[in-house]
């Protein structure tokens, strides 16, 4: 296993952090909060024309195959700046699966689709926020043609924002995903308030009928792979904004002074400085190790579990330092910091929280 960036890795993720810093202000968390979609159009425009949402897919399916490390790649500086987009939804949650399981044709709508800009998104959380991979409160019924979706997913990320949804649902016992259109007769939405700054929205099927060419072949394969593409998605934004936290902090104690020194120069700040870099590097090692392992196809069921609870850990812990060194202006609206304290409470729950994978694991190791 070689973690180390290629070139063209770095490059894409030099360029990336650059143009996203250029554009942190108006299209970052505080400036798309009066956006009703949730994130800043202009930006996903310049980022599907950049090829953002192209580069990481298949080839065959339009992209350019740099595959699913690269997309952590961008996810990061996505979360380093704070920058709410339908990414991870769109590319990773819903092309990806798509692209390894659907059909010629579903990846030349779909997956396709993405590749120009389209939103799409998933549904496959239950009400109480499980991610097992045996919940769904949606059941899915046989109808000539098609399917009859009726129940509801909570957590659904952009769903206002997206045209298609995967949507996880109980068929005959077992899981099926299909693909299913938001402007039908059928689909309600409601936003959730939540801790975070991504849309999240509870959304309902009442008798939504979908055609059979719009199954995804795979059933409870494509749901696993939803969530550990999704789980290690999210690790990368956190990496993103640990890092970014660890930076702004060791540059407020630098110069922050108090009895006339640099905050910095007294040792409980130091410790907490240093605590919070074993927990950035450790973080993106085992972020990393768990995305590598997708990319390469190989069995990742424990990395995945263990990057996720483990990241959402360490990134709760440089959040939670961060405010000790800053102290009270760490918490006001104007300071970056309660940003990020809100980004990793909302990833950290997302594909499953630190104790559900700690559970994965245990059960993994016999116990």
């Amino acid at each position: 296993m070689d973690l180390t960036l290629t070139a063209d890795q770095r490059l894409i993720r030099d360029a990336a952090a650059g143009f996203l810093s250029a554009r942190a202000t108006e299209a970052g968390t505080r400036a798309v909060r009066t956006e009703t979609s949730g994130y800043s159009r202009t930006l996903w425009k310049e980022l599907v024309d950049l090829g953002w949402t192209g580069l990481p897919l298949p080839a065959s399916d339009g992209g350019e195959g740099a595959g699913f490390l690269t997309a952590c790649l961008l996810l990061e500086q996505l979360g380093a700046h704070q920058i709410p987009s339908p990414y991870l939804p769109s590319v990773v949650c819903a092309a990806f699966p798509i692209a390894r399981f659907g059909t010629p044709g579903q990846r030349e709508e779909f997956v396709g689709g993405v590749v120009r800009g389209r939103v799409l998104s998933y549904a496959r959380a239950a009400p109480r926020g499980q991610w097992e991979a045996d919940a769904s409160e949606v059941l899915a019924t046989p109808v000539p043609g098609g399917y009859r979706l009726s129940g509801e997913a909570w957590f659904v990320p952009y769903a206002e924002a997206a045209e298609q949804l995967l949507v996880v649902a109980e068929l005959d016992g077992d899981l099926a995903v299909f693909v299913a259109d938001t402007a039908v007769p059928g689909v309600h939405s409601a936003e959730l308030d939540v801790v975070g700054s991504e849309p999240q929205y509870r959304v309902e099927f009442r008798d939504v009928v979908v055609p059979a060419s719009r199954m995804i072949d795979g059933g409870r394969a494509v749901v696993r792979l939803i969530s550990a593409l999704g789980a290690v998605a999210a690790c990368a934004e956190m990496v993103g904004g640990a890092e970014r936290v660890l930076d702004s902090t060791v540059r407020y104690a630098r110069t922050r002074e108090q009895f006339g020194r640099p905050i910095g120069s007294f040792q409980a700040v130091q410790h907490h400085c240093a605590d919070m870099a074993v927990d950035v590097l450790g973080a993106r090692l085992t972020a990393y190790e768990a995305a590598w392992r997708l990319a390469e196809g190989l069995p990742a069921d424990m990395e995945v579990a263990v990057a996720k609870a483990a990241v959402s850990e360490a990134y709760r812990r440089v959040c939670a330092l961060g405010h000790q060194v800053h102290g009270a202006i760490g918490f006001t609206y104007e300071h970056d910091l309660h940003l990020y304290s809100r980004h990793q409470f909302a990833c950290s729950l997302a594909f499953g929280d630190a104790d559900a994978h700690l559970d994965y694991v245990a059960r993994a190791l016999g116990i």
